[in-house]
């Protein structure tokens, strides 16, 4: 059974994200959030580092409640930077927060999340036909759009890189190479 090329075979976790989550389309705003908690984590570190922690992310942010997760004061920001279960980056923390006040924002303006993000694919995914990893960009010209509107909206962690990273796995883009068992069925 052919993989894409960037899966740790010797990493289960990894394979199960790729075999089961990893480009399939996403229209459940507590999983975009989700995504976008786990992206933005990721800056600067590994995949698999976030996979290992994600149970961690879950407890330390509400099951992904951005509700709950608008509301965190300075002192269970406090309380999460000794939390050894996620990444103790302030900046990254704090972004959390304020991204889930975004989120927030967008919801009430678009009716959804969900509804928001498909814009900047006219609704259906991008379908690409990669034979070789070295041919997956690291950003497109949806991903600078997405990134760019998201930062105005007082978003944070969400460069082009990030998006991209974020449209790939909510399934906005299909990113599987073509000899990968999941291209033909995401």
């Amino acid at each position: 059974m052919n993989r894409c090329a960037w899966v740790n075979l010797g990493d289960p976790l990894m394979v199960e994200y790729h075999d089961r989550e990893w480009g399939v389309p996403v229209h459940d705003d507590l999983k975009h959030f989700e995504f976008l908690v786990l992206e933005g984590a990721q800056a600067g570190l590994s995949w698999s580092t976030i996979l290992k922690r994600r149970e961690g992310y879950r407890s330390a942010f509400a099951a992904f409640d951005p509700e709950t997760v608008a509301d965190y004061s300075k002192k269970r920001i406090e309380e999460l930077m000794l939390d050894a279960s996620i990444i103790r980056n302030r900046q990254k923390i704090e972004a959390t927060v304020r991204n889930a006040r975004a989120f927030l924002a967008i919801q009430a303006e678009f009716g959804s999340f969900d509804s928001y993000c498909w814009r900047f694919v006219e609704g259906q995914p991008i379908v690409n036909h990669r034979r070789s990893i070295k041919e997956v960009p690291a950003t497109s010209t949806e991903s600078d759009a997405f990134s760019k509107d998201l930062k105005k909206r007082g978003f944070g962690f969400v460069g082009s890189t990030i998006i991209y990273a974020h449209m790939q796995a909510v399934g906005m883009v299909n990113d599987h190479l073509v000899d990968c068992f999941r291209y033909a069925e995401v």
